[in-house]
């Protein structure tokens, strides 16, 4: 009997697919024999473009994918929550992909290839120009306030999962931020920034597709966000990023050694860990529920981290990161 090929389902959202692109990599190099193809539940946007990998993707509905592929390959669903380094803070999201798919244990891997079409470079460049052009400042910052858990009901909004910056916090960031920097508001979420005291105008660009999102975070001078999708973009695009975290470890989530990226624990010594894919814990997401609440000195660190690494490229300088907490 031959060889069967396998097929890899991946699930989740759009930053689960880039941290999978590396090891999905390492697959094709170590394993020529696998004709692999990836089937896509949450979307292909972040597979095309790659040379290997865009050939390989299928979305789950595509016409007679079972039939014609599938019954005939393994099939595997990698799901990196459930392996042991990550959920005890050993391993970063990406590392445990290449740990579930390649079975080689912890190792360094690349940047994921993220290669933007020109379309997407040049609708980048054209919103980061205009929003020069409006706010007449030379610096651009595009901030990603809200993750996907975030809900927004009867004008209120809350991100249960703590990972999430509050909304009383992105307001008074953006009106500290839009006094130096133009401000790029990164939200499916709009936020009237000007009824609630900012001066300076924020554009808030709408229905803006993903790949889109990383053609404006490229021509950007710096990126801020939570822990969601963007920071994944800016570090496969190799940009500067100031990320705040809360309820997630920095460890698992972000790239807290790479010397690009300036990472703000809001949840040190305070956070529980969330059981996320492997069983529903009310105490752990009870614990973690607003986490990342600021007060003005902490407003304070991430706005100086953003001077400090547009300026310099360098991280902000804390003494202890017990000063966050003890300043929340």
């Amino acid at each position: 009997m031959s060889k069967r090929n396998t097929a890899f389902f991946i699930n989740g959202g759009a930053g689960r697919v880039l941290c999978s692109i590396p090891a999905f990599e390492k697959y094709h190099e170590e394993n020529p024999d696998d004709d692999f193809i990836l089937v896509c539940e949450g979307g292909t946007d972040f597979y095309k473009g790659h040379p290997i990998l865009h050939k390989k993707s299928y979305d789950v509905w595509h016409k007679n994918l079972f039939e014609d592929k599938l019954k005939d390959m393994n099939l595997v669903t990698p799901e990196p929550y459930r392996v042991f380094e990550y959920y005890n803070q050993q391993a970063s999201l990406a590392q445990c992909y290449d740990i579930e798919i390649n079975q080689k244990g912890i190792r360094e891997l690349q940047r994921p290839t993220l290669k933007l079409s020109q379309q997407e470079i040049m609708t980048g460049q054209k919103l980061i120009q205009e929003v020069k052009e409006k706010t007449k400042k030379d610096k651009i910052v595009v901030f990603q306030a809200f993750g996907r858990g975030t809900m927004h009901e009867n004008g209120m909004i809350a991100d249960p999962s703590g990972r999430s910056f509050e909304p009383d916090n992105v307001v008074n960031i953006v009106k500290k931020l839009s006094e130096d920097y133009g401000v790029v508001f990164m939200s499916e979420i709009a936020i009237e920034f000007q009824k609630h005291g900012v001066k300076n105008p924020v554009a808030i660009p709408q229905n803006i597709e993903l790949r889109f999102w990383a053609g404006i975070i490229q021509a950007a001078d710096h990126f801020l966000g939570c822990d969601s999708v963007g920071q994944h973009i800016a570090y496969a695009l190799d940009k500067t990023a100031t990320v705040v975290i809360g309820s997630t470890f920095k460890e698992n989530i972000s790239y807290p050694t790479n010397p690009k990226f300036d990472i703000l624990d809001m949840g040190e010594g305070a956070r529980v860990y969330s059981p996320i894919r492997i069983t529903i814990d009310e105490f752990s997401d009870r614990t973690n529920e607003g986490i990342m609440h600021m007060n003005d000195t902490v407003e304070d660190i991430v706005v100086k981290s953003v001077h400090s690494m547009i300026k310099d490229g360098k991280p902000v300088e804390i003494p202890d990161v017990k000063e966050l907490e003890k300043a929340s």
